[in-house]
């Protein structure tokens, strides 16, 4: 069954008039007409330029909350009271879409409030992505990359919060890396090294809930366990929080089979130990 789910902006237009900033239907999102109105403050600029940047931030916002960055944009429409206003705007939106090229259609035509400038309005669909230009996965370096690691591991298991300490403790044991689609963190890594004498490693591999099933965990999974293999791993596990269905379903259908689940002490969570079965 295809599955539909609204994004909201917080934009009083939407609660007034009865619509969503986006509408995902299935792989398929729909971005409604964004004008450049900063919906916090409900405030707008004065200037084109200025409102046309902040559509696009606007628009940005709502597609990452579907799973999607503007690579992901097939069709864009412009909506203009005053056709000489568009060329001021086309360095920003070159900026966005220079190497996407999107279908696109400007139209001129009034719009509801006569403080808007411009308009914009995106279609987008959340294919499968591979590693190079668009899916960037980089190893952590440095204070910015290590607090966008953390935010990515306490996000999807929060049982284990780490602080920015903790992550700069474990960056010096572990190999960590972060996945990026454009400039948007999608995902994370770590690569435990071998250790004992059967010489097992650890790779577990983390993508945000709105960016899954676009093949963005396995290009970190296979990144990981060629690191773990190229350490000299005898043996592969992983180790994923029970209530993460995701996870788990995951490591079942890249090979890896349940050992142990447990509890910690003085806690509730349940975790599941699974080991990548011999020759996979």
């Amino acid at each position: 069954m295809t599955q539909r789910r609204t994004i909201l902006s917080g934009s009083t237009f939407e609660e007034r008039i009865g619509y969503a900033r986006a509408v995902v239907d299935g792989d398929r999102v729909h971005v409604s007409g964004t004008t450049g109105f900063d919906y916090a403050a409900m405030t707008i600029a004065d200037g084109v330029v200025e409102q046309a940047e902040q559509c696009l931030r606007n628009i940005g916002a709502a597609l990452a909350e579907a799973g999607c960055t503007f690579a992901d944009v097939v069709r864009v429409r412009y909506l203009l009271p005053e056709r000489e206003d568009f060329e001021p705007c086309w360095p920003v939106l070159r900026r966005v879409f220079g190497e996407v090229r999107p279908a696109a259609t400007m139209a001129v035509c009034g719009l509801s409030d006569e403080r808007m400038r411009i308009e914009i309005e995106v279609d987008a669909r959340r294919g499968p992505v591979v590693p190079g230009p668009g899916l960037r996965i980089e190893a952590v370096d440095g204070e910015d990359m290590a607090e966008e690691w953390r935010h990515v591991h306490n996000e999807i298991v929060p049982p284990a919060a780490m602080s920015l300490a903790d992550v700069r403790e474990r960056s010096v044991r572990y190999r960590l890396e972060n996945a990026y689609l454009g400039d948007v963190l999608v995902g994370c890594s770590t690569v435990r090294p071998p250790e004992g004498e059967e010489r097992v490693a650890t790779v577990i591999a983390r993508v945000l809930p709105a960016f899954r099933g676009r093949g963005i965990g396995a290009a970190l999974y296979e990144r990981g366990l060629a690191h773990a293999r190229g350490l000299g791993a005898g043996a592969v596990e992983t180790v994923v929080l029970a209530a993460n269905e995701d996870g788990l379903r995951f490591a079942g259908s890249r090979g890896f089979t349940e050992r142990e689940r447990y509890v910690l002490d003085g806690e509730s969570d349940e975790w599941v130990d699974l080991r990548l079965a011999a020759g996979v």
